[in-house]
């Protein structure tokens, strides 16, 4: 069977037909629509609007990651994740990856590739994360944020695409970026070389 392209599909979009801002947090919003259905029928969607993010793969050489170990209070467990923050509004993307490498971890690069762009939860958010690889690092010292703590240690891909598969990373966003780069390491893999 041949592949199909988007184009290919009917056009499903719903339409806005009102919009109710639910909560005006601090980092998130959430509004309620009112939407007009394909079939011209009527429903509500209930979604989180982020402001973005990105997520850095930054390779201390040609296999080792920097990563991070930090508790996620609304799971309340501790995680392995790559480094990652919120666009600021109005950043660049790369200015916010170069931010957060630093902030984070207290490497900055001389190369940078941006590699793909991901959609995180597409039912019930529009947060859009922009995955960077990150080479040719050096070290120059954290710049965290108060009340950020973390410990900042390195891995192979091929351990953590291992751990992966075991479920010792369940992080999503470093999940799917890990995959993404030992599937495609011929998209990144000459950058800083």
């Amino acid at each position: 069977m041949p592949s199909r392209l988007l184009s290919d599909f009917p056009d499903l979009t719903e339409h806005t037909l009102s919009s109710e801002r639910v909560l005006d947090g601090k980092m998130i919003r959430v509004d309620l629509d009112r939407v007009r259905l394909p079939d011209g029928g009527e429903s509500w969607r209930e979604y989180v609007l982020h402001p973005g993010a990105v997520i850095i793969a930054a390779f201390v050489d040609d296999d080792t990651l920097i990563f991070e170990h930090q508790f996620r209070y609304p799971v309340r467990r501790h995680f392995i994740e790559l480094p990652a923050g919120k666009i600021d509004v109005g950043e660049p993307h790369a200015d916010t990856a170069r931010r957060e490498l630093l902030e984070e971890t207290g490497y900055t690069a001389a190369h940078w590739q941006h590699a793909v762009t991901l959609h995180a939860g597409i039912g019930y958010s529009n947060e859009a994360i922009e995955l960077y690889v990150a080479r040719d690092l050096t070290h120059v010292g954290h710049q965290r944020d108060a009340g950020e703590f973390l410990e900042v240690f390195t891995m192979s891909l091929a351990e953590a695409v291992e751990k992966v598969g075991n479920s010792e990373i369940t992080d999503t966003k470093t999940a799917f970026s890990l995959l993404w780069l030992d599937k495609f390491r011929s998209r990144w893999q000459d950058i800083g070389t």
